[in-house]
């Protein structure tokens, strides 16, 4: 009967030694002359290097969303590096959010270089498999895992949530190396038809390996909670494409990582 009496004790510890084994923590790195301050997510218990997965965050920069989706990756037996693409202590709100993000949406060049500067970190950390990358980002984050890729970074595949896509140089489609998803809310009013065109026109005339998915009734920002429920805002939590890209994005991680 005591033994009894102990097992929900023993269960707990047994829990909380398993949640012990992700390591979150924020972790520092050059981008340029820039010092960022992105956020680091691996299971210590795990033994040898392992793929690695490039977080690129929204407007705001790094926020809690990335860092629990980094978690939740970790977890999957990934080493996981959120990015910080605006340098430490930068994490503007609207509508400073929006000039800030546009630093970089409107000079590539910029954006690129802090893009693989990310990379190259976690591709240099020990928990890392240097040649099994792969990157995610949301809203402007989903604009900048399509840049990185277009920048000839060595990843085998990228996954863009609710972002941007824009071709504002289709040439570049030819320089990406790996498959591109997209995930995308079908009524998302901060993405133009023309833009999906021009998008789907580069990834075609590149033959690039890429997938486009719509979900019904899905506005921008479909997978943060802290949008709301409201659609007529344009941005907004829609629970059912939440989970159905979530799945999407695992399996396809999978496929291409080996995992």
């Amino acid at each position: 009967m005591k033994f009894l009496r102990l097992l929900p004790l023993i269960s707990a510890m047994a829990w909380q030694n398993l949640s012990a084994a992700i390591v979150e923590k924020p972790l520092e790195y050059a981008s340029g002359d820039v010092t960022s301050e992105g956020w680091q997510a691996y299971d210590d218990q795990q033994k040898g290097p392992r793929p690695g997965i490039l977080i690129i965050h929204q407007w705001t920069g790094v926020s809690d969303h990335e860092k629990a989706v980094a978690k939740k990756l970790a977890e999957m037996g990934y080493s996981v590096l959120v990015a910080d693409i605006y340098g430490k202590g930068v994490r503007p709100q609207p509508p400073a959010a929006g000039q800030e993000a546009g630093k970089y949406k409107n000079h590539r060049d910029l954006f690129r270089a802090h893009l693989n500067a990310a990379l190259q970190t976690l591709a240099k950390d020990g928990h890392t498999d240097a040649h099994n990358l792969a990157a995610i980002g949301y809203c402007f984050g989903g604009t900048g895992v399509l840049e990185l890729a277009r920048s000839g970074a060595a990843v085998k595949g990228v996954v863009s949530l609710h972002g941007g896509l824009d071709s504002p140089n289709p040439d570049d489609g030819k320089n990406i190396q790996g498959k591109v998803l997209v995930l995308h809310g079908a009524d998302d009013p901060y993405v133009p038809a023309k833009d999906i065109q021009a998008f789907e026109a580069e990834m075609q005339n590149a033959k690039v390996d890429y997938k486009l998915i719509k979900y019904p009734g899905a506005v921008h920002s479909f997978t943060i909670k802290a949008a709301g429920n409201d659609n007529s805002k344009g941005a907004a939590y829609n629970a059912e494409a939440d989970q159905a890209s979530w799945k999407e994005m695992s399996n396809f991680l999978k496929t291409i990582l080996g995992q």
